[in-house]
C-alpha cells in the first residue's frame, strides 16, 4: 500500500513540475516539433519547387538507392514502398511523388550509424514517378526514381 502511495505522489509531483515549466514558458515542446517541419517543401505544388524548397534542386542519379514497390498498385490510397540507401553517410531520405497535388510525401532523418531504410504507405493520385532523394553528411544529394502505375486514385487533386 505504501509503495503504491509513493508512486502516485512521485507521479503527481513530476506532472505538476512539468505543468509549471510549461506554464512559465521554460519548456516548449511544440516549438521543438515545429522546427523539423519544412512548410515550403511540403506545400509546394510541383516536384521541382518541392525539391528546391527541400534543398536538393539537382540531385545526382545513384544506383545505391533502392526503391522496392509493386509495378502496379491497385489502390492509390495505399501504395507500399521501401527505400534503402547504401550510400555511405546517408542522413536523410525524402520521397517525392511527381503527380500528386503536393509532391513531397515524406522526409526522414537518420542519426549517425542508423540504417537508412524506410517502409511507407504512400497515397498516390494517379500513375506517377516516385523519387527517393538521399542527402549525405557532406551535403551532397542523390536520387533514384521508379514509375508506379495506379489503377484507382487515392488522393484528390
Amino acid at each position: 500500500m505504501n509503495s503504491l502511495r509513493r508512486v502516485l505522489l512521485k507521479s503527481a509531483g513530476a506532472s505538476g513540475t512539468f505543468g509549471l515549466l510549461i506554464a512559465a514558458g521554460l519548456l516548449k515542446p511544440t516549438r521543438v516539433l515545429a522546427n523539423d517541419w519544412n512548410r515550403a517543401a511540403f506545400t509546394a505544388a510541383t516536384t521541382s519547387d518541392a525539391m528546391k524548397a527541400y534543398g536538393t534542386p539537382n540531385p545526382v542519379d545513384h544506383r545505391e538507392i533502392l526503391i522496392s514497390a509493386a509495378e502496379i498498385a491497385e489502390n492509390g490510397a495505399q501504395v507500399p514502398i521501401e527505400v534503402h540507401s547504401r550510400i555511405p553517410g546517408s542522413q536523410t531520405i525524402a520521397v517525392f511523388v511527381d503527380r500528386n497535388p503536393m509532391p513531397l510525401a515524406a522526409s526522414m532523418s537518420f542519426a549517425n550509424g542508423a540504417l537508412p531504410y524506410v517502409r511507407l504507405q504512400l497515397k498516390m493520385a494517379e500513375t506517377s514517378r516516385v523519387r527517393a532523394v538521399v542527402r549525405t553528411a557532406d551535403g551532397k544529394a542523390y536520387h533514384a526514381s521508379r514509375e508506379i502505375k495506379v489503377t484507382l486514385g487515392g488522393c484528390g487533386g
